[in-house]
Order: structure tokens, then C-alpha cells, then sequence
């Protein structure tokens, strides 16, 4: 943008140098250390002068095929993600269609939103030390209430039970994320074109009809970003495992996201197996955030872009045939 020869366009660039600076020095300086670690011998409270190993991807293949615990951790990491994702999207989705239903005219809106993206501000710590609370053995306000409806004659020891910890741990990424994914859903809903709502009540639609048939469809991309943003933070899920059992018990509860500050900032200090770990979990969110742009992509679009290629060859082929 240029006025009285003035070029206003170099301020866009003073207010944007900020964050490029501190992309450069505390994101990307750090995932390019990592990545060159992740070729080394780096180890031990006091690295010692580090080299490239002989085979620089003898730490990438320890990992995955000898490191029981690091597949171990993708496969909880994996349980727990798809566990708390399913039941979250699913409500997430029932409760946008009813704030958004025009019919419902649900009140207190701006009340219940609240209320519901609640969890999502607390701090992992204190929500780590409420659940241990609750399911607290033999006195607990669980095992107390299971008692009193006469479902168990002795006190129960989730916290020491695989599948009840693993379930504790999905439920408390559940409930936490809950309500951002239906704020989410509900902007992208106020983002729809009213007129497509007001031509499917014209039409005669039922409330169940436009939401699949004309909602639903219109929140594909938000439903692509929802989908990508829960699998990042689902593959890096660390501070409720952490704080709450440490990844137990049995390891039932270690992500890969323990398993990698276990391997770096405890025991042997094994910073070139965490920082192979790490880069190996950057390569499986990338294929599977690519699996899902692919599956979710606008195929009508891409098969008009195509007849479009294939006519612009036709044409060109035509052009210089004359």
C-alpha cells in the first residue's frame, strides 16, 4: 500500500519480526537440534562431545523395533487418543445442533458455553490431584458412592487397575476438550450461509435433515482442523498421564510423551533416543494428518480441476495443431 509515496507495507513487516524471531530461536532452532540429536550418541547428565553415529539411524531402529516401552506408549497413546476423541466429537456435534437450532431457540446460551468450555481453562495439576481425590482408595467419593447404591461390597482400587486408569485418563482429556470442540463447531455453524438454512425450511426439511444434509457438509473443513488439532494434541499427551499416575500403572497410562521425558530428563538421560522418539512421532502426525487432508478432500473440486487440465491440454494441443 503506498500514499504520497509513503511504502506502508515495511510496518506489516516491524510488527511481524517479533514472532519470527521467536519462531526461529524456541521453535524451529529446537526441532532442528532435535532432528540432528536424533543421529548422535547424546547422553548422560553431562554430554560428552557428541559425534554422528556409524549408522545414523541405529537410534530410529532401536526404537521401533527393539524399545518395548516406546511401543507400548503408541499403542496407549493410540487407545487413550481414540477413546476420548469419539464420545468428545460426538457431543460436541449434539450439543452445536442444539444451540444452533433456530427452532430450540435454547436460552442462556452465552451461560451454558461457558459452563461447558469451563474445563478446558483449569490447570492440569489441579485437575490431576481432583480425580486422584475421587478415585482415592479405600475412601473415596467414588468408591463411597458405589457403596452406598450397593454396586461393590469392598472399595475398588481404580488407580491400580489397567483398564480403569487408561478409562480415567480418556475421560479426563474428554471432558476437558469437550467444550473447545464445540465452540469450535458452533463458529463454524455461525459461518454458514443463513440462506442455505432458510432454503431447507422452505423446503419442507426436518431438524435432523439439515443438520446431516446441510450442516454437516458445510463444516467439512472445520471438521478437518478439529480432526487434525485433537490427533497433534492426542499424539503429544503429556501432562494428565504425568501428573496424575506417571504413566502407570504397568505403563498403562505412558504416552509417547512420557516415554520421551522419561528418556531424556530421567535415569540415563538418553537425549538422542527422546530426540529419535520425538522426530519419529513428528513423521507419524505428518502421514496421518496427510491420510486425512487426503480422505476429507473436495473431490468434486479436484475432479472439476482435472476436466479443466485435461481442456486447457485439449486446447493448447488444438493451438498448436493449427
Amino acid at each position: 500500500m503506498r500514499h504520497k509515496g509513503v511504502n506502508y507495507s515495511k510496518y506489516g513487516y516491524l510488527f511481524s519480526l517479533p514472532f519470527v524471531l521467536a519462531f526461529l530461536v524456541f521453535s524451529l532452532y529446537p526441532t532442528l537440534y532435535t532432528a540432528v540429536i536424533g543421529f548422535t550418541d547424546m547422553k548422560g547428565l553431562i554430554p560428552k562431545p557428541i559425534h554422528i553415529l556409524d549408522n545414523p539411524f541405529q537410534n530410529f531402529i532401536d526404537i521401533l523395533f527393539h524399545n518395548v516401552s516406546f511401543r507400548k506408549s503408541l499403542i496407549n497413546t493410540g487407545i487413550i487418543w481414540i477413546a476420548n476423541f469419539v464420545p468428545q466429537i460426538l457431543l460436541a456435534l449434539l450439543l452445536t445442533a442444539w444451540f444452533t437450532n433456530r427452532r430450540t431457540k435454547v436460552r442462556g446460551q452465552g451461560t451454558f458455553k461457558v459452563l461447558l468450555y469451563m474445563p478446558n481453562i483449569i490447570t492440569a495439576s489441579t485437575i490431576a490431584v481432583l480425580f486422584n481425590s475421587l478415585f482415592a482408595y479405600p475412601m473415596g467419593p467414588v468408591n463411597s458412592l458405589f457403596e452406598m447404591l450397593g454396586w461393590t461390597d469392598s472399595a475398588v482400587f481404580f488407580l491400580q487397575d489397567k483398564t480403569t486408569a487408561r478409562g480415567i485418563v480418556a475421560f479426563i482429556q474428554f471432558w476437558m476438550w469437550y467444550g473447545n470442540t464445540m465452540i469450535i463447531l458452533i463458529a463454524g455453524v455461525m459461518g454458514i450461509n443463513p440462506a442455505l438454512f432458510e432454503a431447507a425450511a422452505m423446503d419442507g426439511a426436518s431438524g435432523f435433515q439439515t443438520f446431516f444434509r446441510v450442516t454437516l457438509p458445510s463444516l467439512k473443513t472445520i471438521m478437518l482442523y478439529t480432526l487434525i488439532t485433537s490427533m497433534i494434541g492426542g499424539l503429544q499427551m503429556f501432562d494428565i498421564p504425568q501428573m496424575f499416575l506417571a504413566g502407570g500403572p504397568d505403563d498403562s497410562t505412558l504416552t509417547t510423551s512420557v516415554f520421551i521425558y522419561g528418556q531424556a530428563f530421567k535415569g540415563s538421560y538418553m537425549y538422542n533416543t527422546a530426540a529419535a522418539a520425538s522426530m519419529i512421532m513428528f513423521v507419524i502426525a505428518g502421514i496421518l494428518s496427510g491420510l486425512l487432508f487426503y480422505f476429507m478432500r473436495d473431490r468434486d473440486a479436484a475432479r472439476l480441476k482435472k476436466v479443466q487440465k485435461k481442456m486447457n491440454k485439449a486446447a493448447q494441443a488444438a493451438a498448436r495443431g493449427m
